[in-house]
């Protein structure tokens, strides 16, 4: 049996699209309803969140958490897409040294203006990007805020260097590529990229989309799909003991809770803020405190 709400930490592999990845997972175990939370393009590979059932309702909640990747960037060569699948746009002989490099990028920590990558799901006048991009329109990307907390070099080589970078919401690596390259007076794209993390989704957990398909065949249920409530990071949360206030909720209506049962709820005054009730790890109903009484906003169940 498929459980009503979960999620699993799927790891992508490259060469495919994260809509073929959930599509095959759809298939497979015949699910109805199921979503991912943080495209990943199909050169890249690693964690990609998949929602299952009414988890999808949850997926904003896994998009705003912060994410870890590992990429390469390639020196000397820019493309139309910022990544190695594109055409060469320029290039240039001149190869930044690591010190070179190492100099730049603390000017990339903390909240940065970032031009999202002309191949993106971007929207401009409701059309996205990528679509503009290849009906050869054109057309400009306005600057976004975006956040990175962590960036530093793994490795360097003559030609190549292998970063990682701890980043928030609406970051793209394609983009820091490209502009750091340039900062640097060369030109640059991304040649290989993973995502070691989003939030609690780590790469170590996460279990291959061919090892995912593998159980499918021989059993048609998933044996490693995670309660909703267990993968969101940093929230107030209520386990619901009573049958009569998931029945209440079920209505829409309010119920009474013990404000000192909260989960992260020391001392946070706790009016108007989200809360997050769960059934036994599946959550039930987001809503919001007046007083001890809980509002429901939105149902799960």
């Amino acid at each position: 049996m498929i459980p009503k709400q979960g999620w699993i930490n799927l790891y992508k592999p490259k060469n495919i699209t994260s809509f073929k990845a959930i599509n095959f997972i759809k298939k497979n175990f015949l699910i109805k309803k199921i979503g991912h939370a943080g495209t990943l393009d199909p050169m890249a590979e690693g964690v990609l969140p998949i929602a299952i059932g009414k988890a999808t309702k949850l997926i904003s909640h896994i998009n705003i958490m912060k994410k870890e990747y590992e990429f390469t960037i390639t020196w000397g060569v820019q493309t139309t897409t910022d990544d190695a699948e594109g055409k060469i746009l320029f290039q240039s002989n001149y190869l930044p040294t690591k010190k070179e490099i190492e100099n730049k990028i603390i000017h990339y920590l903390g909240y940065i203006n970032q031009i999202p990558p002309k191949v993106s799901a971007v929207k401009i006048d409701g059309k996205r990007a990528y679509k503009l991009f290849r009906d050869n329109e054109e057309f400009e990307i306005q600057p976004k805020k975006v956040f990175v907390e962590n960036l530093s070099i793994i490795k360097h080589y003559n030609n190549k260097t292998l970063f990682k970078i701890l980043c928030g919401k609406g970051f793209y690596v394609r983009s820091f590529a490209r502009d750091i390259a340039l900062d640097l007076n060369t030109y640059g794209h991304i040649s290989s990229l993973k995502r070691s993390k989003v939030g609690k989704f780590i790469e170590k957990k996460s279990i291959l989309l061919d090892d995912l398909l593998k159980i499918g065949q021989r059993h048609k249920e998933i044996n490693c799909i995670s309660p909703t409530i267990s993968m969101l990071d940093d929230i107030l949360a209520y386990e619901i003991e009573e049958q009569i206030d998931i029945e209440n909720l079920s209505y829409g209506r309010s119920i009474k809770i013990d404000e000192k049962k909260i989960i992260n709820s020391s001392s946070i005054n706790l009016d108007k803020k989200k809360i997050f009730l769960s059934k036994k790890g599946d959550v039930v109903s987001i809503g919001k405190l007046d007083g001890n009484l809980f509002k429901p906003n939105k149902i799960l169940i």
